[in-house]
């Protein structure tokens, strides 16, 4: 069993480290309350020179088609920096997901070819404020009512809704069935009536997701995507892979940073006659967090793998997403520990991967969910 990555990763890998090392890091200091839209712009042209650009979509739709593997590899070198807000990954394109390249025809037309260009913006819209990590107890409705759809409901949490040009919207269609077949994806443009941005949160991470509010929003029946009922197997398609790359292989890249910042610190920094890397106590700190990220590196990139052999990996993305992620703040804890008054600083990097990562025990399925769901195939299995 070969567990080396072939060449042509390791080169990739290489190449993304370089644009982290050279591009984003220095930023962090240079522009420590975000991007400035010329820099963006700077940072979207280079991405796309280097083939950085579109990384998920297939190549028969304009991107680079990568793997699931070659984006675990990409998603851990690029989250080795805060120079970018965790869902603010825009250069390196359009985010596309699961649910928009399955699109065709019109649809396709209409919505997806418009983003691939870089023409519209779409978000995700599913969480709700009593259905957050429980998607089965959604309570948005969208009623069937001649050639159009009517929905109604309230999703929370929704980022980028302030500034897109639609939604992908997960309702109910049929209450019986919940998410054993009676939740279904619209696309909904964001300037329909009946469809309005009512908050924005601030959040610790430094990003304001929206709530957004259904009333009687007539949506046309043709902006169903696929069946009726196919709308939670959509969205699961979208969330393990994410829980994946950008749960798991985010987390990776954290402990990564968190490594490199905390054993050069520990060298330089003298208390008490000796170099803290001298002490016991940051040593094994240290040891820990390396042990800790070759687990999770193993977890991420074979459930990556497995991901692109076509099996079923719902249960590795649960397992990947809990142990990473928590993982990941471990590390961000004992960087800050290890630098002491300093790391509580935001003139140093280590706060802000602490804040972030922190958030990520939360989205996309708590840790506590996490381990439920693996807790039911332990007790299925065995």
């Amino acid at each position: 069993m070969d567990f080396s990555l072939p060449e042509e990763l390791r080169s990739f890998q290489r190449m993304v480290r370089r644009f982290v090392d050279t591009e984003l890091i220095p930023l962090e200091h240079k522009e420590p309350r975000g991007l400035l839209p010329a820099t963006r712009d700077r940072l979207r042209a280079l991405t796309r020179d280097m083939g950085l650009w579109l990384l998920d979509v297939p190549q028969s739709l304009g991107g680079q088609g990568l793997s699931a593997l070659g984006q675990s590899i990409f998603w851990e070198e690029f989250s080795r920096s805060v120079a970018i807000l965790p869902r603010d990954f825009y250069i390196i394109g359009p985010f596309v997901g699961a649910v928009l390249v399955q699109l065709k025809g019109e649809q396709k037309e209409r919505y997806l070819d418009p983003v691939i260009r870089g023409e519209k913006l779409p978000c995700f819209a599913q969480t709700e404020p009593d259905a957050g990590t429980d998607p089965a107890s959604m309570r948005t409705r969208a009623v069937r009512d001649g050639d159009h759809y009517v929905i109604n409901g309230v999703k929370r949490f929704i980022t980028d809704a302030e500034k897109a040009d639609f939604a992908q919207v997960m309702a109910l269609t049929d209450p019986v069935k919940g998410a054993r077949g009676g939740v279904s994806c619209f696309l909904v443009d964001m300037n329909t009536p009946g469809v309005k941005v009512t908050t924005r949160y601030q959040t610790m991470m430094g990003e304001a997701p929206c709530e957004v509010v259904f009333q009687d929003a007539r949506v046309p029946a043709t902006n169903l995507v696929g069946n009726e009922g196919d709308g939670f197997r959509l969205a699961q398609e979208w969330i393990t892979l994410g829980r994946i790359l950008r749960h798991g292989a985010r987390a990776c890249g954290v402990a990564e940073r968190c490594l490199e910042m905390g054993a050069s610190y520990a060298k330089q920094r003298v208390t008490f006659g000796a170099p803290l890397a001298t002490r016991q106590s940051i040593q094994w700190m240290l040891a820990d967090t390396y042990t800790e990220l070759q687990a999770a590196r193993h977890m991420v990139r074979y459930a990556a793998w497995k991901f692109d052999q076509g099996e079923d990996v719902r249960t590795e993305s649960h397992i990947a997403k809990m142990y990473s992620v928590e993982m990941g703040f471990r590390a961000a804890d004992r960087c800050l520990q290890i630098h002491g008054g300093i790391g509580l600083t935001t003139d140093f990097p280590v706060e802000r991967f602490w804040r972030d990562q922190r958030a990520y025990l939360i989205t996309e399925g708590a840790a506590e969910v996490m381990r439920m769901t693996v807790a039911r195939h332990v007790l299925k299995y065995y």
